[in-house]
């Protein structure tokens, strides 16, 4: 066999191992077409896998006392905003985390509440969006708070903030403010304890 059908033969047998769900290691050796045609596939195999198998805490019947009040602080966080906003600032934020439950959740509920297709697969490029007429001044204002919220890049910059209270009034600010940090606390629980997107 030559050098070419060598490599060939090995790459293709490489391929089908790691589609199979192969080791890290596997997939470290690899060829680099491989490794970016299986990542995704793998690693959402792999983290529904570890999900069911890795024994991680059930959060809601661990500390249904604590679950209960997260759950009485997010209706309270709610009250008085737009729930198209709401919904806005969940599916940011979950984005940031990197919290795919979380944001699987949001976007079939905004999706359910009518949000357009648009507006959600821009969540993430808002501020360039928001040029083109996607997003609302006051979106745009509640986004980029969530942002500053969320990353804490050395503290909430006073523009940010001061953005966002030209647009919103001071009980509704406030309301804005509980409702980022609500969902960065069920981000953070649901990454920590690896919720599979979907399942509850």
């Amino acid at each position: 066999m030559t050098t070419s059908a060598t490599t060939t033969a090995t790459t293709t047998a490489t391929t089908t191992a790691t589609v199979a769900g192969t080791t890290t290691a596997t997939v470290a050796g690899t060829t680099t077409a491989t490794v970016a045609g299986t990542t995704a596939g793998t690693k959402t195999a792999e983290t529904a896998t570890t999900a069911r198998e890795t024994g991680r805490v059930d959060f809601a019947k661990a500390a249904p006392k604590a679950f209960k009040a997260l759950i009485s602080l997010d209706a309270a966080a709610r009250e008085g905003l737009d729930p198209t906003l709401v919904e806005l600032v969940q599916i940011r934020s979950s984005q940031l985390n990197n919290c795919a439950y979380c944001l699987h959740m949001h976007t079939t509920d905004a999706h359910e509440a009518g949000e357009s297709n648009e507006r959600i697969a821009l969540a993430g490029v808002w501020e360039e969006a928001g040029k083109a007429g996607f997003y609302t001044e006051k979106e745009q204002a509640a986004l980029a708070l969530t942002e500053a919220v969320t990353l804490l890049p050395g503290g909430v910059p006073d523009a940010v903030y001061e953005r966002a209270a030209r647009h919103f009034e001071e009980r509704e600010l406030a309301q804005l403010i509980a409702l980022i940090f609500t969902i960065n606390s069920w981000n953070r629980i649901a990454v920590t304890t690896r919720k599979v997107p979907g399942q509850d």
